[in-house]
């Protein structure tokens, strides 16, 4: 999962030059690029972007776009931290069962913006369902989207996604996300709102009615 040696003499190269570095990754899977996260001025991860992918590119390193991605896979720091490849069990991977220190995890992502979580509720609906709540407020003077992320952690099991929504925020103001969940067997769990996985810093928990 690491980068072709000839492109890490090339990237090794650059960031030698002492040059303010932005590293664009066009791929289709989790790389570990170590190296770009400790040297780089950023990381802007573009995947497979087709036709008007070169567009997209420019408008976001230049400002014109605000990106708002968030991470559908976990990037690992080395293939050292996954079981064997022949190992098909789910022990080890994905961001609901490896217990490691990731590059980047499952659900990571950036902006222009800044974004703060608060006042997370929850209550149960007339149909028995749980509603939980949350505000973001955003902090910057650039307009963005959030993606409020809602993870549920029942007993001693790691949280796991629950659901998420992506809402525009215009600058300095709030708005209220909400989420609906079916309560079978999700009674007295932890559900966290944020803008990534609950040990991320933009994210709040509550806990769900026992009864």
């Amino acid at each position: 999962i690491g980068l072709p040696e000839p492109q890490q003499k090339l990237l090794g190269a650059v960031l030698d030059t002492g040059k303010p570095v932005v590293v664009v990754l066009l791929n289709g899977s989790a790389l570990a690029v170590n190296i770009a996260k400790q040297r780089a001025a950023a990381i802007l991860e573009a995947w497979y972007g087709g036709q008007e992918g070169g567009t997209a590119i420019a408008r976001t390193l230049a400002g014109q776009n605000n990106p708002a991605g968030r991470l559908p896979v976990t990037f690992y720091q080395s293939v050292d931290q996954l079981p064997p490849f022949d190992d098909y069990a789910m022990k080890g991977r994905t961001y609901r069962y490896f217990t490691g220190e990731p590059l980047y995890a499952f659900g990571y992502g950036l902006s222009y913006s800044v974004f703060h979580y608060s006042n997370t509720k929850s209550n149960t609906l007339p149909n028995g369902q749980f509603e939980i709540t949350a505000r973001i407020k955003n902090d910057s003077r650039r307009a963005g989207d959030e993606v409020a992320q809602l993870y549920v952690a029942v007993g001693n099991a790691k949280p796991a996604l629950k659901g998420f929504v992506r809402t525009h925020v215009p600058a300095g103001q709030s708005k209220n996300v909400r989420f609906v969940l079916n309560s079978t067997g999700l009674q007295g769990a932890v559900v966290t709102v944020g803008g990534g996985q609950p040990d991320n810093s933009r994210s709040v928990s509550t806990t769900l009615p026992k009864n």
